[in-house]
């Protein structure tokens, strides 16, 4: 950088932390150039400041839309000083480059994702000025220090204070993150004026780093955590960690499957989750029943669980969770009494949950393939039954009750998937199999080492089945009602199993794979 007197360039919308850099970059020499109300904002710390207007000669304009867009300032930003003909057109213009360049984005995607502005409002939210100097700063790495976040300003500040100056290696890393903002700004704008369309022609995503993970699916993974720009909320939203250990990818994976499931059902729940499938759910009277029956679903499957509960944790409740392994537990409240117990398991991950609301309407769901994404619209339709057909038999309420309880967890269970439940709770699970039957008789069998009775008992297919096999297999084990989409070329062939077995089917029209 140049040894004669260094110049900085600081517009800022978020003025957290600016007051640092700007008094360090003073105290090391540094001229200080600055706009609107981060001028106003130094100036009233006590710091002298070179207005952008007077560089420019130009007053702002159009209400502050045109500021920092002139020669004297992307001149002084992308001038090469190894260059004999730029510092000459800079000397020949009496324009003074600049060394540091520091600035922070009109808060766009904060303000498109809440649900009062209007688009005049939003659109004010479209940053020119500052995307332009930052990519400048950022072109010109070799020359400029392109600072774009708040957590970069202690590390310039160390840089020059130890070298005097930014090393060519944290200007090329500062140049990247500048672009990686930048483009990501761009991407949440686009994301904004494509809402209208279900699939853009050009899908334009970005995601923010929250924090690295200890490891991936497996120890020998590294893995990371990022949240949409944009999006109204994720999946830790408004949730809070009261105790134990950091969350890890697995448990994030599992919490979201979890979280899936809960948004189903409005009574006192509990939802057992274990690699990303439900092992035991339940619906009570109270949660600490729902508790206990979920947890007796599947006691063996649930070591070592991610469990979610929909109503508060009283203190006896909590002092019953905290005997079982559990790796993590969701509710939206604790008892002190609860909160005391829990926390003597140090492994615990609690969590509090403040979010009320369901699924942002419209959120896409991505598979990463080689290459690209899978895109879909997520699964979120939840059915009645109104919507369904009694193809054969006759179905009670309680059986209704059951029928419906079980399709809306057999949604969020892998494919091929079979949900077995009673009086409103799972009784056994078959899930993800490349076979319909053997999904049935593993759901059976579960059932049997448990315990439960499956006599009674009604069955949920997320796909139709293909023969009457499947069917046939359940109707043996006593289940007298089962929901499934229907539509296979055996329909009939099926039905007629389960008429001549005195049982009834619903179908439903709609399928729920999950891969």
């Amino acid at each position: 950088m140049s040894e004669q007197r260094r110049r900085a360039l600081i517009s800022v919308y978020e003025k957290e932390g600016v007051e640092h850099l700007a008094r360090g970059l003073h105290e090391l020499g540094f001229e200080l150039v600055s706009s609107g109300g981060t001028a106003a904002y130094l100036e009233e710390l006590g710091l002298p400041v070179t207005r952008v207007e007077d560089v420019t000669g130009a007053p702002e304009l159009l209400g502050g839309r045109v500021k920092t867009l002139h020669p004297n300032i992307h001149a002084g930003i992308l001038a090469r000083r190894d260059r004999d003909d730029d510092t000459a057109a800079l000397a020949e213009q009496g324009i003074a480059p600049f060394d540091v360049v520091c600035v922070n984005l009109y808060p766009f995607a904060k303000v498109a994702a809440r649900l009062g502005p209007t688009e005049d409002e939003t659109i004010e939210m479209i940053d020119v000025g500052g995307p332009s100097m930052l990519r400048a700063a950022a072109k010109n790495f070799a020359h400029v220090a392109a600072v774009s976040d708040t957590r970069q300003y202690e590390v310039v500040l160390r840089e020059l204070r130890e070298h005097g100056e930014v090393t060519l290696e944290t200007r090329r890393r500062l140049a990247a993150e500048a672009f990686a903002t930048t483009a990501a700004y761009e991407a949440s704008i686009a994301e904004w004026f494509a809402r209208g369309e279900r699939f853009p022609e050009q899908l334009t995503l970005s995601f923010r780093k929250v924090s690295d993970l200890p490891y991936g699916e497996n120890p020998h993974q590294a893995a990371a955590v990022y949240w949409e720009v944009g999006a109204r909320k994720h999946l830790l939203s408004r949730v809070e960690q009261l105790g134990g250990r950091e969350l890890s990818y697995n448990n994030l994976a599992d919490l979201e499957g979890a979280r899936r499931v809960i948004r189903e059902l409005s009574e006192p729940a509990a939802v057992i989750v274990k690699h990303a499938n439900p092992c035991g759910v339940a619906i009570a009277e109270t949660i600490e029943e729902a508790w206990e029956r979920a947890l007796a679903a599947d006691p063996v499957s649930a070591f070592g669980c991610v469990a979610i509960l929909n109503r508060p944790v009283p203190t006896a409740l909590g002092e019953r969770i905290a005997e079982h392994f559990v790796e993590v537990l969701l509710a939206p409240e604790y008892e002190d009494g609860a909160l005391a117990a829990l926390a003597r398991k140090p492994a615990l991950r609690i969590l509090q949950d403040a979010e009320r609301r369901a699924d942002t309407p419209g959120e896409r769901d991505f598979k990463r393939v080689v290459g690209g994404l899978l895109v879909q619209d997520r699964d979120a339709d939840t059915q009645d039954r109104e919507g369904m057909h009694v193809a054969t038999g006759e179905v009670t309420d309680e059986a209704w009750a059951d029928l419906l309880f079980a399709w809306r967890v057999c949604k969020h269970v892998s494919s091929n998937a079979i949900v077995l439940a009673r009086d409103g709770r799972t009784i056994g699970i078959g899930a993800g199999q490349m076979s319909r039957v053997d999904a049935v008789r593993i759901a059976v069998e579960k059932a049997h080492e448990l315990g439960h009775e499956t006599r009674g008992a009604v069955l949920a297919s997320d796909a139709f089945f293909p023969f009457a096999d499947g069917p046939q297999l359940a109707l043996g084990a006593g289940i007298t009602a089962i929901v499934q989409p229907g539509g296979s070329k055996r329909d009939a062939e099926v039905c007629s199993a389960v008429e001549a077995a005195g049982a009834a089917m619903v179908l439903t029209g709609r399928r729920h794979f999950r891969h």
